[in-house]
């Protein structure tokens, strides 16, 4: 298991979001995409992407200037058999 730091530091939105599927399309099951933001609407858009891709979202770092998410790609994305 691997895991790839993606820093959208100051990138507003929809940016965030289209990195972020971007780059899971890159990355192995089982591996880890950590995802650096500042944009305060990132903790309603990357969750709700992630929740359409069936992988696995979970909240590292929240304050009022950034937000660390740590997603799990998963096996088989919601969908797909």
């Amino acid at each position: 298991m691997t895991t790839t730091k993606l820093d959208l530091t100051g990138r507003r939105c929809p940016i965030p979001a289209l990195k972020t599927r971007k780059a899971l399309t890159s990355i192995r099951p089982g591996d880890f995409l950590e995802v650096h933001c500042t944009d305060p609407l990132s903790v309603i858009d990357i969750p709700n992407l992630i929740r359409e891709t069936g992988d696995a979202v979970e909240i590292l770092q929240r304050d009022e200037n950034r937000v660390v998410f740590l997603i799990e790609k998963a096996d088989r994305p919601i969908g797909k058999s």
